[in-house]
């Protein structure tokens, strides 16, 4: 038995353009995701500076174009300095936002070199806790000014001449959080971004700058933040943050399924209070969104290494399973149907914390089951959003009315001829029948229908079990001339590519 939903898709009916920086990811200091996931020097796979070549394969694969550093809560202690110059040279220091020891062994210009390797750009951040703007406007002079100043002999002197020429600049990490190191309220914080936004800018005129929004919909002071720190920033910055996470630690999946319609709605919001600052401003400026930390997060809390400065510990090395791969679908289903205005995202973290990619200190990797719809999205989902028209079943939840079965979205790669629908079949007993009207491109054919299922909803890749959630390409989509129906399994990750023949 099966039920049916409906897709018409039309190629006049663009939404927006896909930033390729919606499949952004997030490196902090954190865990093992530096020590252990991307540097391990000795590991089999290392080269010459250290870096695992397993972990960078897999990267690449992702396609991630863009990765946020340092931080997240580590950003808001860190002295950048510590960790450039001779590696012999620099300094242990106790780090206060996870209680750990930090070694300073990578720091600005090898995570620069391995992103080069990783074929992404870097978003950095400053530190706006215990720092402002002078460490900020000499991180910038370090890295992007080409030579003849103080910062930026110095980078040469540590043997890189050509600068880094880092674009995207994070203001801070969740300043509006008491758990942040140098937490700050609305007024305090936008007053230093703005300041710090100005000089910084004035050593790189072409930096974006991300002023930090609330650290999640659920603070005390959401939107009445968003709207002091836009009224104070406007005209310094070009983005606002969204931080969001997720989890079915109450085991309510029906409910889990739905979260995705939460991140509509934050996105929905936060875009309207950047509306209202504009109007108010009378500004032509628009501000877009950077939601540079998402995902699914099963062991967030205040929790840090239980004996304290330990050197890079296992922290929130939290074990995927298919519902929280087919959260992650929705959650990127999501962000592409708000193209328009989220224009970066960042999934957190990339490597071990709370990561698609896990590894073991001198031994192998795996991927989770997280990795297949971002890698799908990432890979496939460039091009041109389009807004489709969707009938479809829907069910309530604790927290959610009208949620559709059918989650989906399509993108088109006019370049390719491609046309590419994502669909997450929400029902956890019933297939769905998806047929999907595409007469405005003409005759189309089935590339391919990948679809990632399994029996138990709670099955997970393991060291030992790498394999265990794997997608595969035996997905029943047809195409009839310019129409095409397919079964969704229950409870199902669904790509469906297409040749567009005109």
């Amino acid at each position: 038995m099966s039920i049916q939903s409906t897709m018409i898709v039309d190629k006049d009916f663009k939404l927006a353009e896909v930033d390729p920086r919606l499949y952004g990811s997030f490196i902090e200091h954190l865990g093992r995701a530096v020590y252990g996931g991307i540097y391990e020097p000795g590991h089999p796979t290392a080269d010459a500076n250290g870096f695992r070549g397993d972990t960078l394969q897999a990267i690449r694969v992702l396609r991630v174009p863009i990765i946020r550093y340092p931080g997240g809560n580590f950003v808001s202690g860190y002295n950048w300095e510590d960790g450039v110059g001779p590696k012999e040279e620099r300094k242990r220091s106790l780090e206060l936002a996870w209680w750990t020891t930090e070694t300073n062994q990578v720091g600005t210009n090898e995570f620069a070199e391995w992103a080069r390797l990783a074929g992404s750009e870097v978003m950095m951040a400053v530190n706006l806790g215990t720092r402002g703007i002078d460490a900020a406007r000499n991180l910038v002079e370090y890295c992007n000014h080409p030579s003849g100043s103080y910062w930026s002999d110095l980078r040469i002197a540590h043997g890189y001449k050509a600068p880094h020429g880092f674009r995207t600049w994070c203001l801070g990490n969740e300043m509006d959080g008491p758990w942040q190191i140098g937490a700050k309220t609305a007024v305090e914080y936008g007053r230093l971004a703005n300041e710090t936004a100005k000089a910084m800018r004035w050593v790189d005129p072409s930096l974006e700058l991300v002023a930090c929004g609330s650290s999640g919909s659920g603070m005390n002071t959401f939107a009445e933040w968003e709207a002091t720190v836009l009224d104070l920033t406007y005209d310094n910055v070009d983005f606002l943050s969204l931080h969001t996470y997720y989890n079915n630690n109450d085991g309510d999946t029906a409910n889990f399924l739905a979260r995705s319609l939460d991140m509509d709605q934050f996105i929905d919001s936060v875009a309207a209070v950047c509306d209202y600052i504009k109007a108010k401003k009378k500004s032509k400026k628009k501000i877009y969104l950077s939601l540079d930390e998402w995902n699914v997060w099963k062991s967030q809390g205040a929790s840090r290494a239980e004996q304290h400065w330990q050197i890079a510990p296992p922290e929130f090395e939290d074990i995927y399973t298919l519902e929280d791969a087919l959260v992650v679908g929705c959650c990127l289903i999501s962000l592409l149907k708000h193209a328009d205005r989220v224009k970066m995202a960042c999934i957190a973290q990339l490597i071990n914390v709370i990561a698609p990619i896990m590894t073991e200190n001198g031994g192998p990797l795996w991927l989770q089951t997280t990795y297949y719809p971002y890698m799908h999205a990432s890979v496939y989902g460039r091009g041109t959003v389009l807004h489709p028209l969707i009938t479809s079943p829907k069910y309530d939840s604790r927290d959610f009315t009208d949620v559709p079965y059918l989650e989906a979205v399509s993108v088109y790669n006019e370049e390719l001829s491609e046309v590419t629908v994502f669909a997450v079949n929400r029902h956890l007993s019933e297939d769905l029948l998806l047929t999907v009207d595409l007469r405005s491109f003409g005759k189309v054919e089935v590339i391919q229908h990948t679809i990632l299922e399994h029996e138990d909803l709670l099955a997970a890749n393991t060291r030992s079990n790498p394999a265990n959630v794997l997608p595969h390409n035996r997905g029943t989509a047809a195409a009839d001339g310019g129409r095409v129906s397919g079964l969704l399994p229950a409870a199902s990750w669904n790509v469906i590519r297409l040749r567009v023949n005109g």
